[in-house]
């Protein structure tokens, strides 16, 4: 599909509201249609692996080993994953990674090719200009989905070495209720929630980096996963 961006985008009032706190939403990213399109398509991958992580070292697990697992097996992960969210980084989510630059893509594959969109001229030089950043050479990604149970806590995805200019997140959620979970929050020095996004269809949020959020408690009642595309506008090494 031939990715294109929605003639309805205001680049000046888009980059006034992210000159106010680092944070700007897109509302109706795409063309019409190609949002469902791509949702659609994310929901039929059967390459879904569950992501988390102990301490610095992250694992990944395919969805059919995590339903070979026994009930105790499974009560002994939730309590170990729980444990480490209440003091430290912790997370759980599934996802599907696009494959590193250089590597031979499948040009089928929709998630990819969203990735390359938001690494095209065009559209890094509109995102440059809404977030002032001028050396933004590339965007990498991943799609997610939080379901029951799973969650990010609170960081800043300032990681040295990875020259991180801007995190976005491309929400693929219609109809979602804020009381479902799934938000993605901003955290002040105060420890208080300076502002938060619901999931919804179409909208592409963006923030600088570093920059202190986290991805709250997706609920057992949510009836559908908080599904998305996630990554970072990024420079060159030096």
């Amino acid at each position: 599909m031939d990715f294109r961006l929605s003639d309805r985008i205001d680049h000046d009032a888009l980059r006034r509201q992210f000159l106010r706190n680092g944070r700007v939403e897109i509302e109706g990213l795409l063309a019409e249609g190609q949002a469902e399109t791509l949702r659609h398509y994310l929901l039929a991958r059967t390459d879904w692996k569950l992501v988390m992580n102990a301490g610095d070292k992250v694992y990944e697990m395919t969805r059919e080993a995590y339903a070979a697992m026994d009930p105790a097996q499974h009560v002994q992960l939730d309590r170990h994953i729980v444990n480490a969210g209440r003091e430290g980084f912790q997370y759980r989510y599934e996802a599907i990674r696009v494959p590193d630059a250089g590597r031979t893509l499948d040009p089928s594959d929709l998630l990819t090719g969203f990735v390359a969109f938001l690494s095209s001229p065009a559209v890094l030089a509109m995102l440059g200009a809404i977030l002032g950043c001028k050396d933004a050479a590339f965007a990498d990604g991943q799609a997610t989905s939080y379901g029951a149970g799973h969650f990010l806590t609170r960081h800043d995805d300032d990681v040295a070495g990875k020259h991180r200019r801007a995190a976005y997140v491309y929400s693929l959620a219609p109809a979602w209720r804020a009381e479902w979970g799934g938000l993605l929050m901003f955290h002040g020095d105060d420890g208080k929630i300076e502002e938060a996004f619901a999931p919804r269809m179409d909208a592409l949020r963006l923030f600088s980096v570093p920059q202190q959020h986290s991805v709250s408690y997706v609920t057992p009642f949510a009836p559908e996963p908080r599904l998305s595309i996630t990554g970072w506008l990024r420079a060159r090494d030096g």
